[in-house]
Protein backbone atom coordinates (compact mmCIF):
# COMPACT_ATOMS: atom_id res chain seq x y z
CA UNK A 1 0.00 0.00 0.00
CA UNK A 2 1.45 3.12 -0.88
CA UNK A 3 1.41 6.12 1.49
CA UNK A 4 0.85 9.52 0.88
CA UNK A 5 0.70 12.50 2.86
CA UNK A 6 -0.65 16.47 2.19
CA UNK A 7 1.28 18.97 3.30
CA UNK A 8 0.95 23.16 3.34
CA UNK A 9 3.98 24.82 2.95
CA UNK A 10 6.32 27.13 0.72
CA UNK A 11 9.83 26.10 -1.51
CA UNK A 12 12.51 27.65 -0.04
CA UNK A 13 14.87 26.69 -2.90
CA UNK A 14 15.44 23.71 -5.47
CA UNK A 15 18.07 22.54 -7.49
CA UNK A 16 18.17 19.90 -11.11
CA UNK A 17 18.40 16.70 -10.67
CA UNK A 18 18.98 14.70 -13.54
CA UNK A 19 17.71 15.90 -16.92
CA UNK A 20 14.13 16.56 -16.39
CA UNK A 21 13.40 16.50 -12.91
CA UNK A 22 13.87 19.25 -9.71
CA UNK A 23 14.82 18.92 -5.96
CA UNK A 24 13.22 21.10 -3.73
CA UNK A 25 13.31 22.24 -0.01
CA UNK A 26 10.34 22.87 1.18
CA UNK A 27 9.46 24.53 4.63
CA UNK A 28 6.43 22.81 6.14
CA UNK A 29 3.56 23.68 8.64
CA UNK A 30 4.04 19.85 10.48
CA UNK A 31 6.83 18.48 9.55
CA UNK A 32 9.74 21.13 8.85
CA UNK A 33 12.31 21.30 6.48
CA UNK A 34 11.87 18.69 3.88
CA UNK A 35 13.13 17.83 0.73
CA UNK A 36 11.06 16.05 -2.52
CA UNK A 37 11.89 14.89 -5.75
CA UNK A 38 9.41 16.82 -8.24
CA UNK A 39 9.96 14.15 -11.32
CA UNK A 40 9.43 15.38 -14.63
CA UNK A 41 9.16 19.13 -13.04
CA UNK A 42 11.66 20.62 -15.21
CA UNK A 43 9.81 19.79 -18.36
CA UNK A 44 8.18 22.41 -20.62
CA UNK A 45 4.48 21.90 -19.83
CA UNK A 46 5.11 19.33 -17.35
CA UNK A 47 2.34 19.27 -14.47
CA UNK A 48 4.21 19.99 -11.77
CA UNK A 49 6.32 22.81 -14.08
CA UNK A 50 6.50 26.26 -12.26
CA UNK A 51 5.13 25.03 -9.21
CA UNK A 52 8.40 24.17 -7.26
CA UNK A 53 9.92 27.70 -8.00
CA UNK A 54 11.62 29.26 -5.00
CA UNK A 55 8.27 31.40 -3.37
CA UNK A 56 5.54 28.93 -4.07
CA UNK A 57 3.56 28.66 -1.42
CA UNK A 58 0.49 26.29 -1.28
CA UNK A 59 -0.48 22.38 -0.52
CA UNK A 60 1.83 19.60 -1.62
CA UNK A 61 1.08 15.79 -2.13
CA UNK A 62 3.73 13.89 -1.42
CA UNK A 63 4.72 9.85 -1.93
CA UNK A 64 6.47 8.88 1.11
CA UNK A 65 9.54 6.32 0.12
CA UNK A 66 11.72 4.42 2.21
CA UNK A 67 13.97 7.54 2.21
CA UNK A 68 12.71 10.59 0.27
CA UNK A 69 9.67 12.24 -0.76
CA UNK A 70 7.89 12.44 -4.17
CA UNK A 71 5.75 15.22 -5.07
CA UNK A 72 2.74 14.01 -7.05
CA UNK A 73 0.35 17.03 -7.00
CA UNK A 74 1.14 20.70 -6.38
CA UNK A 75 -1.98 23.29 -5.06
CA UNK A 76 -0.18 26.38 -5.46
CA UNK A 77 -2.01 29.40 -3.44
CA UNK A 78 0.48 32.18 -4.03
CA UNK A 79 3.65 32.23 -6.91
CA UNK A 80 4.47 35.80 -5.46
CA UNK A 81 4.44 36.66 -8.82
CA UNK A 82 4.93 40.48 -7.97
CA UNK A 83 8.60 39.17 -6.50
CA UNK A 84 9.72 38.81 -10.86
CA UNK A 85 9.49 42.55 -11.48
CA UNK A 86 11.06 43.71 -8.00
CA UNK A 87 14.72 42.59 -7.70
CA UNK A 88 15.02 44.38 -4.23
CA UNK A 89 12.19 42.87 -2.75
CA UNK A 90 13.12 39.21 -4.74
CA UNK A 91 16.65 39.53 -2.65
CA UNK A 92 15.20 40.33 0.94
CA UNK A 93 12.62 37.62 -0.15
CA UNK A 94 15.25 34.93 -0.81
CA UNK A 95 16.91 36.10 2.53
CA UNK A 96 14.11 35.43 4.48
CA UNK A 97 14.02 32.11 2.89
CA UNK A 98 17.16 31.31 3.85
CA UNK A 99 16.91 32.27 7.06
CA UNK A 100 13.95 29.98 7.91
CA UNK A 101 15.84 27.33 6.32
CA UNK A 102 18.54 28.26 8.69
CA UNK A 103 16.06 28.29 11.54
CA UNK A 104 14.30 25.08 10.70
CA UNK A 105 14.87 21.30 11.00
CA UNK A 106 13.29 17.56 9.18
CA UNK A 107 10.25 16.61 11.72
CA UNK A 108 10.17 19.89 13.31
CA UNK A 109 6.74 21.34 13.86
CA UNK A 110 7.03 25.15 13.32
CA UNK A 111 3.71 26.70 12.25
CA UNK A 112 4.01 30.36 13.66
CA UNK A 113 7.73 30.52 11.84
CA UNK A 114 6.15 29.91 8.45
CA UNK A 115 3.12 31.92 9.11
CA UNK A 116 5.55 34.78 9.85
CA UNK A 117 7.69 33.79 6.48
CA UNK A 118 4.02 34.29 4.45
CA UNK A 119 3.24 37.40 6.06
CA UNK A 120 6.61 38.79 5.51
CA UNK A 121 6.80 37.69 1.94
CA UNK A 122 3.59 39.82 1.25
CA UNK A 123 5.03 42.90 3.35
CA UNK A 124 7.69 43.19 1.26
CA UNK A 125 5.70 43.56 -1.76
CA UNK A 126 3.83 46.40 0.30
CA UNK A 127 5.09 49.57 -1.41
CA UNK A 128 3.96 51.87 1.41
CA UNK A 129 6.68 49.49 3.88
CA UNK A 130 10.32 49.99 3.29
CA UNK A 131 11.72 46.41 2.67
CA UNK A 132 14.73 47.33 5.78
CA UNK A 133 11.66 47.56 8.08
CA UNK A 134 10.17 44.44 7.06
CA UNK A 135 13.50 42.19 7.44
CA UNK A 136 13.91 44.14 11.17
CA UNK A 137 10.87 42.71 11.78
CA UNK A 138 11.07 39.62 10.88
CA UNK A 139 14.90 38.84 12.05
CA UNK A 140 13.35 40.18 15.56
CA UNK A 141 10.22 38.07 16.01
CA UNK A 142 12.07 35.12 14.06
CA UNK A 143 14.12 35.42 17.51
CA UNK A 144 11.45 35.22 19.37
CA UNK A 145 9.54 32.44 17.92
CA UNK A 146 13.07 30.55 18.54
CA UNK A 147 12.78 31.44 21.87
CA UNK A 148 16.65 33.04 21.69
CA UNK A 149 15.12 37.16 21.62
CA UNK A 150 16.99 38.62 24.79
CA UNK A 151 14.85 41.56 24.88
CA UNK A 152 15.98 45.04 24.40
CA UNK A 153 20.15 45.67 24.82
CA UNK A 154 20.58 47.06 27.55
CA UNK A 155 24.03 48.80 26.05
CA UNK A 156 22.33 50.36 23.12
CA UNK A 157 20.69 53.73 23.61
CA UNK A 158 17.32 53.90 22.06
CA UNK A 159 14.64 56.68 21.41
CA UNK A 160 11.26 55.82 22.73
CA UNK A 161 10.19 55.07 18.84
CA UNK A 162 12.13 52.42 18.57
CA UNK A 163 11.67 50.72 22.09
CA UNK A 164 7.88 50.84 21.32
CA UNK A 165 8.41 49.06 18.20
CA UNK A 166 11.04 45.91 19.69
CA UNK A 167 8.16 45.57 22.35
CA UNK A 168 5.22 45.49 19.60
CA UNK A 169 7.35 43.21 17.47
CA UNK A 170 8.05 40.98 20.30
CA UNK A 171 4.47 40.93 21.78
CA UNK A 172 1.66 41.71 18.97
CA UNK A 173 -0.08 38.78 16.67
CA UNK A 174 1.50 38.16 13.92
CA UNK A 175 -1.27 39.32 11.77
CA UNK A 176 -1.11 42.79 13.24
CA UNK A 177 2.89 43.15 13.06
CA UNK A 178 3.18 44.72 10.02
CA UNK A 179 0.66 47.79 10.57
CA UNK A 180 3.08 50.49 11.39
CA UNK A 181 6.38 52.65 10.11
CA UNK A 182 9.25 54.17 11.67
CA UNK A 183 10.98 57.43 10.38
CA UNK A 184 14.32 57.12 9.16
CA UNK A 185 15.98 57.55 12.28
CA UNK A 186 13.77 55.17 14.53
CA UNK A 187 14.24 52.89 11.66
CA UNK A 188 17.98 52.94 11.78
CA UNK A 189 18.17 52.18 15.15
CA UNK A 190 15.80 49.01 15.36
CA UNK A 191 18.30 47.98 12.12
CA UNK A 192 20.81 48.18 14.35
CA UNK A 193 19.79 46.32 16.87
CA UNK A 194 18.50 43.67 14.98
CA UNK A 195 22.64 43.46 13.31
CA UNK A 196 23.66 43.20 16.99
CA UNK A 197 21.67 40.38 17.65
CA UNK A 198 21.88 38.40 13.77
CA UNK A 199 25.25 38.70 14.92
CA UNK A 200 25.17 37.12 17.90
CA UNK A 201 23.03 34.42 17.09
CA UNK A 202 23.50 33.53 13.58
CA UNK A 203 26.83 31.26 13.66
CA UNK A 204 27.15 31.22 10.23
CA UNK A 205 27.51 33.43 7.04
CA UNK A 206 24.23 33.47 4.65
CA UNK A 207 24.71 33.85 0.52
CA UNK A 208 21.73 36.16 0.56
CA UNK A 209 23.12 38.41 2.78
CA UNK A 210 25.23 39.51 0.67
CA UNK A 211 23.03 40.59 -2.14
CA UNK A 212 21.41 43.03 0.42
CA UNK A 213 24.55 44.68 0.77
CA UNK A 214 23.87 46.94 -2.45
CA UNK A 215 19.97 47.65 -1.70
CA UNK A 216 19.82 48.24 1.99
CA UNK A 217 21.33 51.35 3.28
CA UNK A 218 21.15 50.43 6.98
CA UNK A 219 23.34 47.46 6.99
Amino acid sequence: MQDFVSVRGIVLKHTPSGDYDWVATIFTADRGKITAFAKGARKPGGRLAGCVEPFCFGTFKLFVGKSSYNIIEADIENYFEGFRADLEGACFGTYLLELCSYYTRENNEDVELLNLLYLSLRALLNNALPNSLVRCIFELRALVIEGEYPGEPADIELSESARYALSFIEGTPLEKLFTFNLTKEALTELCNVARLYRNRFIDRPLKSAQMLESFDAFY
